[in-house]
C-alpha cells in the first residue's frame, strides 16, 4: 500500500459494536496518529449527533472532537441548507437527527401543513401513523430524501432494521424512491471527509466493514479500501461483490501494520 496521509473510519463494526470497542481498534488508531495519519470518523447512523459520538469515542479509547465525525444527518443537513434553505421537512427519524437540521436552519414540522421535503432515516419508533404522514405529505407534491440506505445495523448480539426498512416502507406505498441519499456510498459523505482532512482521494484509506456502502465509496472516489470483518460483512461475501477491497482484515487491530509510516 503506498503513503497514506489520511484514514477515514467507519464507527459500527469497525471500531466498536454497541457500547464496546472492538479489541485492538484504540491502540490501532493511536498508532496510526503517531505514524503521522489524520483521521476522520464516519457513520450512516443518525441516531445521535456528531458531538456524541466524539464522546463516545474518546470514552472507549479513542479520542476525537466534534469536527472529526461526519453522520449522514450533518451532511444531509448540509446539503438540504444549500438546496432549499429554510425547508420545512416531515422527518421520519429520532430526536437527534432533528437537532442536526435545525442547526442548519431547516425546519422539522410535524407534517400537517406544507412539507417541502419527507426526510426517510433510521427511526426505532417508526410506525404506521409515521408512514401514513410521509405517505401524505409526498401525495401532495414533498420531495423525499433519506439519511442512508443502510439495511440493517450492527448491535452487540446481532443486526436490527436499518434506515432502508423505513425506505423500503415509502416506496411500497408510494412507489418512490429519495432523490438523494446522503450517506454512504454518496461521494457527499467522502467529499465532506477528504475537504475535513485537506487530502485527495489518493492520499487516503477508507475502513469500514460493509462492501456495499464502505468500500464502494472508497473504491468510486479512487482511495485505497481495508475491509474488516469485526461487522457484518464475512469472508464469503467478497467474491460475489463488485466492489473489492485492496486490504481484508479480521479486524482494525491489524491495519498498523499494513500502513507505511509517513516521514
Amino acid at each position: 500500500m503506498s503513503t497514506i496521509r489520511g484514514i477515514i473510519f467507519d464507527l459500527d463494526g469497525t471500531l466498536y459494536r454497541g457500547e464496546q470497542a472492538i479489541p485492538g481498534a484504540p491502540e490501532a488508531v493511536h498508532r496510526l496518529r503517531r505514524a503521522g495519519c489524520r483521521t476522520m470518523f464516519i457513520s450512516n447512523k443518525p441516531l445521535q449527533t456528531r458531538e456524541h459520538y466524539a464522546a463516545k469515542l474518546t470514552r472507549l479509547g479513542i479520542p476525537a472532537e466534534p469536527a472529526d465525525v461526519l453522520t449522514s444527518g450533518h451532511v444531509l443537513g448540509r446539503w438540504l441548507a444549500r438546496e432549499a434553505p429554510g425547508a420545512r421537512l416531515y422527518v421520519v427519524g429520532e430526536p437527534p437527527l432533528l437537532e442536526e437540521l435545525r442547526a442548519f436552519g431547516l425546519h422539522p414540522t410535524d407534517g400537517r401543513g406544507a412539507v417541502d421535503f419527507v426526510v426517510a432515516a433510521f427511526d426505532r419508533t417508526f410506525d404506521y401513523a409515521k408512514l401514513n404522514t410521509a405517505f401524505q405529505a409526498l401525495r401532495r407534491g414533498a420531495r423525499l430524501v433519506a439519511t442512508n440506505g443502510d439495511r440493517t445495523c450492527p448491535v452487540e448480539d446481532g443486526e436490527i432494521p436499518d434506515a432502508g426498512a423505513v425506505i423500503g416502507a415509502i416506496e411500497g406505498c408510494t412507489g418512490q424512491r429519495p432523490e438523494l441519499v446522503a450517506g454512504k456510498p454518496s461521494p457527499l459523505m467522502i467529499g465532506a471527509g477528504l475537504a475535513r482532512m485537506g487530502l485527495l482521494a489518493g492520499e487516503c484509506l477508507v475502513v469500514g466493514d460493509r462492501l456495499e456502502t464502505d468500500i464502494r465509496m472508497g473504491v468510486e472516489a479512487g482511495t485505497a479500501t481495508a475491509l474488516v470483518l469485526s461487522g457484518v460483512t464475512r469472508r464469503e461475501d467478497i467474491a460475489a461483490s463488485p466492489w473489492q477491497p485492496d486490504l481484508v482484515l479480521e479486524s482494525v487491530a491489524g491495519l498498523p501494520e499494513h500502513v507505511p509510516r509517513n516521514t
